[in-house]
C-alpha cells in the first residue's frame, strides 16, 4: 500500500471534531422597547445603537444601555423594512429586507449620508474593522468591501456537512462572527475563515414564554462591548435585553 492512500485512509477515519457547546449566565437585565422588531444591535462608545423593521416602522436607534430610554431616533421611509446594521469608521451602516437599498448614517447624528445597492436580500451585518459581513437568510455569510459595498467573496457555514441556514442578525467577536438562527434559541460561533461551526450557545429559556407577545418574538440581537468584554442579547419585541457570560455546558 502506497503511503498516500494509507495518509488518506487514516485521514478518512479521524473523527469529525463536534462544535463545543456552551450555555449561559445573566450578568445583568437592561429594559428593551417591546415594540422594537429587533433587526441589528451594535455597542459602541457606550451606547446601543438598534435598527428595527417592519415597514412603516422601521428606525436606526441610539439608546441608553442602563434605561432603554432613546436618545436619537431616525425614522426610516415608510417603504423600507429596515435590518441589520453595523458601525464602522463613525458611520452606521443599515440594510433594508427586499428593497435591495441601504443606508449609511453618520454616527454624530444619525443623519443620511449615502445610499448604496445590492442584489438579493439583506439580513444581518457585521464588521471586523476591515471588511462587511452580510447574511440575507440563506446558510452563507457574504463579505463586502466597504468603500464600494461590493461583495469579495462568500463562506457557506457548516455544522460538520450540515448548511446552517436561516443566519440572521450577526456580530464580529473576539475574531468570531456570532450568529442567531432565525427562530431559534441559539447563537452560532463561526469561523470567518471557512464558514465552520466552533460552538452554540443555548439560550433557551433566558426570556420566558409569556413575556413573548407573538410567534415572531424571536431571539434576534447580538452586540459586543469591546472595551469591556461584555455581551448583550435582546429579541424582537422583547421587554428586556440581557448582558451574558457565555458558560461553557
Amino acid at each position: 500500500m502506497s503511503r498516500l492512500i494509507l495518509i488518506l485512509i487514516v485521514g478518512l477515519s479521524l473523527p469529525q471534531t463536534r462544535p463545543a457547546q456552551y450555555g449561559y449566565r445573566i450578568v445583568n437585565t437592561y429594559p428593551h422597547d417591546r415594540t422594537a422588531f429587533t433587526q441589528g444591535l451594535e455597542f459602541r462608545d457606550g451606547f446601543l445603537y438598534e435598527g428595527t423593521g417592519q415597514e412603516g416602522r422601521s428606525k436606526l436607534r441610539k439608546v441608553d444601555l442602563t434605561t432603554g430610554r432613546v436618545l436619537q431616533e431616525f425614522v426610516v421611509p415608510a417603504q423600507y423594512f429596515g435590518e441589520g446594521i453595523t458601525v464602522l469608521n463613525q458611520q452606521i451602516f443599515q440594510l433594508t429586507w427586499k428593497h435591495q437599498t441601504g443606508f449609511v448614517y453618520d454616527k454624530a447624528n444619525l443623519r443620511v449620508i449615502r445610499s448604496f445597492d445590492y442584489p438579493g436580500e439583506g439580513w444581518g451585518m457585521t464588521n471586523d474593522g476591515k471588511q462587511i459581513f452580510v447574511t440575507d437568510g440563506s446558510a452563507q455569510i457574504q463579505v463586502w468591501e466597504p468603500t464600494t459595498m461590493k461583495e469579495v467573496r462568500r463562506i457557506t457555514v457548516k455544522d460538520g456537512a450540515q448548511s446552517i441556514r436561516d443566519l440572521n442578525e450577526i456580530e464580529h467577536v473576539k475574531g468570531e462572527i456570532y450568529a442567531n438562527i432565525w427562530h431559534q434559541d441559539r447563537i452560532a460561533r463561526i469561523s470567518p475563515a471557512d464558514g465552520r461551526v466552533l460552538g452554540w450557545i443555548d439560550l433557551t429559556g433566558i426570556l420566558p414564554a409569556a413575556e413573548k407577545s407573538t410567534a415572531e418574538a424571536v431571539l434576534n440581537g447580538i452586540a459586543y462591548d469591546a472595551a469591556g468584554d461584555r455581551l448583550f442579547v435582546t429579541g424582537k419585541l422583547w421587554p428586556k435585553l440581557f448582558e451574558i457570560r457565555v458558560v461553557p455546558k
